[in-house]
């Protein structure tokens, strides 16, 4: 999700760029190509998160890839943790069709916002209403809309209703994520384009899905 910057080398900087919002973290473990962590800081209450990659090779040419997510959470911790549990799944997914469709490319990330939504059922709604699917959609399905005039063809290729929509197209993976009655793109579009005008044909584009 949103702009992702690394300084390549234990104790150095990693920062993850969204609209409206940078977090940082410092890289724990750079071994690579077999290892990589970092973790953020505590907050005011002492939360803070903690990832970790270990890359192996495996008989036959394969490659295994264990990921640690800990930390500690506070608050709302029990939403927070069940977002976590069914987050990370998906994070793992992408990784898995960039390595089978788009190997080696370079990704511009694209993270636009919609409107707020009085309850995630209308945001669902309103999203599968706008790129030609209905709200049972399963993986397989294609998918046809445009988006300020351009025409977007592809195929889906991960589901979890009513929070997670994924489409691969040709040139891009289409993340829609949402939440609490809030969405967003966390988009890896393959082409050369403008990271900012992106984000702002997308998130008009999300604007007229909602108005």
């Amino acid at each position: 999700m949103g702009k992702n910057e690394i300084e390549p080398r234990e104790g150095g900087k990693a920062s993850m760029a969204m609209p409206g919002f940078t977090g940082e973290s410092t890289v724990t473990a750079w071994e690579p190509p077999h290892r990589f962590g970092y973790r953020s800081a505590p907050d005011e209450e002492g939360a803070f998160m903690a990832f970790e990659y270990l890359v192996e090779g495996r008989d036959g040419g394969g490659t295994v890839l264990r990921f640690v997510h800990s930390g500690i959470l506070t608050g709302d911790w029990e939403a927070e943790y069940d977002a976590l549990r069914k987050g990370n799944p998906l994070y793992l997914q992408t990784l898995a069709r960039y390595l089978e469709h788009f190997p080696g490319r370079t990704a511009v990330p694209v993270a636009a916002f919609g409107p707020q939504q009085p309850d995630q059922e209308l945001v669902w709604a309103g999203l599968t209403r706008a790129v030609g699917l209905s709200e049972q959609v399963k993986e397989g399905d294609k998918v046809h809309f445009t988006v300020e005039g351009q025409t977007v063809d592809g195929v889906v290729d991960t589901v979890l209703a009513p929070g997670f929509l994924g489409v691969r197209t040709d040139d891009a993976l289409l993340r829609f994520v949402g939440g609490g009655g809030v969405i967003m793109t966390g988009h890896h579009i393959f082409t050369d384009v403008d990271q900012a005008d992106a984000e702002r044909t997308w998130g008009a584009w999300l604007a007229s899905v909602y108005a």
